[in-house]
């Protein structure tokens, strides 16, 4: 059987264009994630968040297909779809990476924030929980959302507190999604600054 040459050329390039894509290698390839739809923790100037898409909304109000987007800082920002997070938005933040309960990796955020300078939020609002893991059937809130460079992450907002906490994780034992009305203190084990 003879191959043609530019037969031979485009299967040699599909080659070439396999190995060169990131996650290639893995045996199930992730499909490319919405730039609205994710959140990312390099450090405490560096990050992504979920919020209300909708100004002036609870987070709880906003938890359904559609209602939510993410917000970023300036740094992290890479997409038109994406909101920026005023530049003072955290009042105190602590940015903190390590090993978890069965020594894999994650990064997180927590502390004060500002929610009057976001309109997204609504000041005196308790707050909720987002997440990659929790959710209908496990598929994450907003559903598909996921934390860039981990596996699962999740995410309190409590503007009445004010403050927020996000954990992104290799491993779903250490960004439980069963504490949702606990609070940020019981969810995620950080400086949280006395908000309140």
């Amino acid at each position: 059987m003879q191959l043609s040459l530019s037969t031979f050329l485009l299967a040699f390039s599909y080659v070439q264009l396999s190995f060169s894509l990131p996650g290639a290698h893995n045996s199930t390839p992730e499909r490319r994630q919405a730039s609205d739809n994710i959140v990312s923790i390099t450090d405490a100037n560096n990050h992504c968040v979920i919020v209300p898409r909708n100004a002036h909304t609870n987070v709880g109000d906003s938890e359904h297909p559609g209602g939510m987007k993410t917000y970023c800082s300036s740094a992290a920002r890479f997409s038109s779809s994406q909101g920026q997070l005023p530049a003072h938005f955290w009042r105190n933040v602590e940015f903190k990476e390590g090993k978890g309960k069965h020594g894999k990796r994650f990064a997180q955020l927590t502390g004060c924030i500002r929610p009057e300078l976001l309109d997204r939020l609504n000041p005196k609002d308790a707050g909720g929980q987002y997440d990659s893991s929790g959710g209908a059937g496990g598929m994450g809130n907003p559903r598909g959302s996921k934390c860039l460079g981990y596996n699962h992450y999740v995410e309190l907002v409590e503007p009445a507190g004010p403050r927020a906490c996000i954990r992104c994780c290799d491993d779903p034992a250490d960004c439980p999604t069963n504490k949702d009305t606990q609070g940020c203190p019981n969810v995620i084990k950080g400086n949280y600054f006395n908000c309140g």
